[in-house]
């Protein structure tokens, strides 16, 4: 294949072909197939580059990092874990209602990597995610120094059709901090999911909010539509650590 018909392939985004043109064109000559034989090959296996291209650029965007797929995960261990409602989040039809999931539970019973599993199954069904910590989405937010630069960096949590706070309720936070989780909560009302992963229940949340006055509106919005998911046992982790 000559250097320009690869430029041109590239510029057609035909990314298969520019790639392996040379095989392609070989098993076509080979089988001696019919023009309309080469061509709805050819279509085919752009899809099938396109939708594998698509897929890496999702899962790029949504820094889950390491992810322990769920098939590893010993669901004899908890005390309490309703896994036919994690197995249905997975089908990912919570997202095209916005609806939102709350994951409850003590340390070290897996909440994070329940999490992204169902973050990383939306990817796979062709849904934008992000991941973020509770801390980083804070930080993030409060270190903007304008208004302008706030807005874009609120829009960039707001655009995914999942996004992911993880660890809420491991720090606590003041009324400022609150204020900006609210403001996402509320952009995403009815608009896009969230997946939160926390160890305490709403009861509690005076605890990672003390004094906040949007508290209760939060929560409000949260729960309109919202399945939860409640984890009880020990520490799986602990328990490792103590074999080790």
């Amino acid at each position: 294949m000559t250097d320009t018909l690869t430029i041109d392939l590239k510029k057609l985004r035909l990314n298969y072909l520019s790639e392996n043109f040379g095989e392609f064109a070989a098993g076509c000559d080979k089988e001696k197939q019919t023009a309309k034989t080469v061509i709805e090959k050819m279509v085919s296996l752009e899809l099938v580059e396109k939708d594998r291209r698509s897929t890496d650029r999702r899962l790029k965007a949504a820094k889950l990092g390491k992810l322990k797929q769920l098939h590893h995960f010993d669901w004899a261990w908890p005390k309490s874990i309703d896994r036919a409602k994690i197995e249905s989040l997975l089908e990912a039809n919570f997202i095209t209602s916005s609806r939102n999931v709350l994951i409850a539970g003590a340390q070290g019973l897996g909440k994070s990597m329940i999490a992204k599993n169902i973050g990383y199954h939306a990817v796979m069904k062709g849904y934008n995610v992000l991941f973020t910590t509770a801390s980083e989405l804070v930080m993030t937010l409060q270190a903007k120094e304008s208004p302008a630069e706030l807005n874009k960096a609120l829009k960039r949590y707001c655009a995914p059709d999942l996004l992911i706070i993880d660890e809420l309720g491991y720090l606590s936070y003041d009324c400022a901090a609150a204020d900006t989780i609210f403001e996402v909560v509320n952009r995403r009302y009815e608009n896009g999911s969230i997946i939160f992963t926390t160890n305490l229940a709403f009861k509690d949340w005076n605890k990672i909010f003390p004094g906040a006055a949007c508290l209760t509106a939060m929560i409000d919005r949260i729960t309109h539509h919202l399945e939860l998911i409640k984890i009880e046992g020990d520490s799986y982790r602990l328990m490792e650590s103590k074999k080790r």
